[in-house]
């Protein structure tokens, strides 16, 4: 067996017999890319030898482009299936730490030989080089492809996911948030209610809500849209002085709980990228938007927890 990467192709050439069946089989092709104009920046962009030369990519992006295994193209599979991704990376300069976030590959195939490694939950792909990933969809979920060099994936466009559809296998995943204490001396484990966890802070006002809200924030969300609620331009949407944060309350409570993929508009600019669903309490999820929205030239308005609890029950 061999896989040959043809600087931003694959071509695949199968041992005598061919590889044991799958159900599915994914092509996934890695490349940086270095253009005369900054990332994000509109229109036909020349080739920078400078920022090649300097190993400063504008964008590392999965087959071509900002977005290409996301929203409507994003990659389909269902609970049960056995998947198979090609995986190659052109570079010309950089070295991929290839992921699947919800994942372990039950088989990666070194640099596209015949030597397999097993139970990986990363592997790396040279520049030029190739690899085969294998693993089982055991649950419905977004699975996210991403390069491990994980400013890449957020500012540079590494990012893809795999929609896995079918019944639930609470056996394998139930979903519920936990907290707890480990206590080897034949303790227990304190489980955590969706609706609050031990010791949890409750906010008697909005002012108290708004302080709150500010430490989740500062936890779970700064990375992303930064402290000033600013966002990262083509990449994260700003939550400052924001027209879809403000037109419906409700959908942002429900992007907290449930998370966001695709692409939306945000004060006249697209985004398309992957926002995961947050492990939060209502307490948690009713003070962070409240912090928002009363920063940053939002509505004021407050969000409680039994607004949080209405969503959570849709």
């Amino acid at each position: 067996m061999h896989i040959a990467n043809g600087m931003y192709g694959l071509i695949m050439v199968e041992p005598e017999g061919g590889l044991p069946p799958v159900d599915r089989e994914f092509y996934v092709m890695q490349g940086d890319f270095y253009t005369s104009g900054k990332h994000g920046q509109p229109g036909l962009q020349p080739f920078d030898m400078e920022k090649a030369f300097d190993e400063k990519p504008d964008y590392v992006v999965f087959n071509g482009r900002k977005g290409a295994l996301l929203g409507d193209n994003a990659l389909t599979a269902k609970v049960g299936e056995t998947i198979r991704i090609f995986v190659g990376n052109g570079g010309p300069n950089l070295v991929s730490s290839f992921h699947v976030i919800g994942e372990i590959f039950d088989k990666v195939y070194i640099e596209g030989g015949d030597l397999i490694n097993t139970n990986v939950q990363t592997t790396l792909i040279p520049a030029g080089g190739s690899a085969i990933v294998e693993f089982k969809a055991d649950v419905p979920s977004n699975l996210i492809l991403v390069d491990h060099s994980i400013f890449r994936t957020f500012n540079k466009g590494t990012l893809g996911m795999i929609k896995v559809s079918g019944e639930k296998n609470e056996k394998v995943f139930k979903g519920a948030i936990t907290e707890g204490v480990y206590q080897p001396e034949g303790g227990s484990i304190q489980k955590m209610p969706d609706s609050g966890k031990p010791g949890e802070a409750i906010a008697k006002n909005k002012n108290e809500r708004i302080d709150l809200g500010k430490k989740v924030y500062m936890q779970s969300c700064f990375a992303c849209h930064q402290a000033n609620g600013e966002g990262v331009n083509k990449s994260f949407p700003p939550l400052a002085k924001s027209d879809y944060l403000n037109a419906d309350v409700n959908r942002a409570i429900r992007i907290v709980l449930e998370g966001l993929s695709g692409e939306i508009t945000v004060n006249g600019i697209a985004y398309n990228s992957i926002m995961p669903s947050q492990q939060l309490t209502d307490e948690e999820i009713a003070n962070v938007l409240t912090f928002i929205y009363n920063n940053w030239g939002n509505n004021g308005k407050e969000v409680t927890p039994d607004m949080v609890k209405s969503q959570r029950k849709k």
